[in-house]
């Protein structure tokens, strides 16, 4: 059986977790992803910034294997995600590899994406009961503490449906880390909410990055979010990061005169 300390969150220790080496994507004509290289650290906050359609989405789907890259490798951790060796030959990766490659990564989505037909506390519990192989007891004590993390401790037996947008997705945000993943991918969180639901769910992101060890890697074009949580914001454009730095230079000194436009177009 595992225990709790098998699934404890991992150490930090400023290691590459991420690495994206030279990785194109394309669909159909356009390119979406043009020979990019860059690279996350564990423990930090990188934000990725820029116009629709820059590439930055298709990042996290690359790495939750949603879609595969036309050219270059991704690795986690030190594993790659699109290969794997074997007999001494790097080959394309199995599904077995992929997945215990993607046991790292946690996303939440645009889309709350709950399981309708179960309970808050089921939907957190459903995946490390059958995937990590935690006790029916660990799993839920782990989620009750994470639905108190993001303010719903008292949600545990309603139904996604008797939630707002904003509660459900805090609730994804629990099952997320519910997974211990080392890395945690947020693709514009708060796009399919209510404005007035925006700030609560910012809040609980925001008290993640600052009390926890976690890694993310966020697309997001709330700025001033980016500003507090973010190690690191890496500018896109075009498939290719165009400038990237320290919150404080990109966002009130950005060098690239396409950082300029844009930050004059959103903030």
């Amino acid at each position: 059986m595992a225990t709790e300390t098998e699934h404890k969150n991992p150490a930090v220790d400023g290691s590459e977790l991420i690495r994206f080496d030279r990785v194109t994507k394309r669909f159909g004509d356009n390119t979406v992803l043009d020979d990019l290289d860059f690279s996350v650290s564990s423990g930090k906050h990188v934000t990725l910034i820029g116009p629709s359609g820059s590439g930055k989405t298709t990042i996290l789907r690359l790495l939750m294997t949603l879609i595969k890259p036309d050219q270059g490798k991704i690795q986690v951790d030190g594993e790659c995600l699109t290969h794997e060796n074997r007999g001494g030959k790097l080959v394309e990766a199995s599904e077995k590899h992929t997945r215990e490659v993607r046991k790292k990564i946690g996303m939440v989505f645009q889309q709350f994406n709950l399981f309708p037909n179960m309970r808050v506390l089921r939907n957190i519990t459903e995946a490390p009961v059958h995937v990590l192989g935690l006790s029916k007891d660990e799993a839920e004590e782990r989620a009750r503490e994470l639905l108190d993390l993001v303010g719903l401790g008292n949600k545990c037996d309603a139904y996604p449906t008797q939630l707002s947008g904003g509660q459900q997705q805090r609730v994804a945000i629990a099952r997320a880390l519910a997974m211990r993943p080392q890395v945690m991918l947020l693709d514009e969180v708060t796009s399919a909410l209510d404005p007035e639901l925006v700030a609560g769910v910012l809040d609980v992101l925001r008290d993640i990055a600052h009390t926890t060890d976690i890694t993310m890697l966020c697309v997001t074009h709330e700025m001033n979010f980016a500003r507090d949580i973010s190690d690191e914001v890496l500018m896109f454009d075009s498939g290719r990061v165009i400038e990237a730095g320290p919150p404080e230079k990109i966002f009130t000194e950005p060098e690239h005169e396409r950082t300029r436009e844009f930050l004059s177009a959103v903030l």
